[in-house]
């Protein structure tokens, strides 16, 4: 059996199929299963970075946000979610995370993921090994205290995404050996680029039905994402596609040192 084969083999037994809470709309999205990623089984996922992605079937779909919190447009996203009772993974910038800690209980609360996408968004490639693992490890410390009181550079949910995807192989390397799951995206609704949510709605759709599953990149910190969102929940709930949630495996317990 090839590594790879073991490798994925162990993935998908950490897959356990969830029943979704009780969503007080029964005609709603809904989120069909919840996913355990193992970061010593994937270290990293998304086809537009990495060799390899999540195992999901034909019409699934993982939803993820970066950059946020930001209050004007993260808590739209999260009125958006709520609607359709779909459960997604945010992946934070530390900065933001420590300016606006009520709206990462919020996430969580909701029963979101919370990833973690360094102290300030600097492009970790161009600043040093050094600066990079600062980056990182700050931004994962302050998202950690605004979501459970205590600064700690090991992260509740083992879950990592490069800004602009801009990684090296020392820092791929770092990650790996703390047991961080970094990840790319399948497909994204190119939303950096301005335009209106009836553009950025269409160039999603398009891009799905030609991949036809993936894991989503998205930022909520766009008024054209979050205006776009409810559309684009419909159009999966009329199409067929099923919301998986991420989920990282049980907390690792931080020490005194990491404080």
């Amino acid at each position: 059996m090839t590594v790879l084969r073991a490798a994925l083999l162990s993935f998908v037994a950490s897959v356990s199929i969830a029943s979704a809470a009780e969503c007080p709309r029964k005609d709603a999205l809904g989120t069909s299963r919840v996913m355990t990623v193992d970061p010593q089984a994937f270290p990293r996922v998304g086809l537009k970075s990495f060799p390899h992605t999540l195992p999901l079937a034909d019409k699934e779909v993982v939803l993820t946000f970066d950059d946020g919190p930001f209050p004007a447009t993260t808590t739209k996203v999260l009125a958006a979610l709520a609607d359709e009772c779909v459960l997604a993974t945010f992946f934070l910038i530390g900065r933001n995370a420590e300016a606006n800690p009520a709206i990462v209980k919020r996430i969580a609360a909701a029963g979101h993921s919370i990833g973690h996408h360094t102290w300030s968004h600097q492009p970790l490639d161009k600043i040093g090994q050094q600066r990079a693992l600062e980056e990182i490890d700050r931004g994962i410390a302050a998202d950690e205290k605004a979501l459970h009181g205590v600064a700690t550079s090991v992260p509740s949910t083992p879950f990592f995404r490069f800004p602009g995807f801009a990684s090296t192989p020392a820092l791929l390397s770092s990650l790996q050996s703390r047991g961080i799951a970094v990840f790319g995206a399948d497909l994204w609704a190119s939303d950096w680029n301005p335009m209106t949510p009836e553009q950025q709605l269409n160039l999603i759709i398009e891009r799905l039905d030609y991949e036809g599953n993936g894991i989503i990149l998205f930022h909520d910190t766009k008024a054209q994402t979050a205006k776009m969102l409810p559309a684009f929940l419909q159009y999966l709930r009329r199409k067929g596609y099923k919301v998986v949630h991420l989920v990282g495996p049980r907390p690792i317990k931080s020490s005194s040192n990491d404080r």
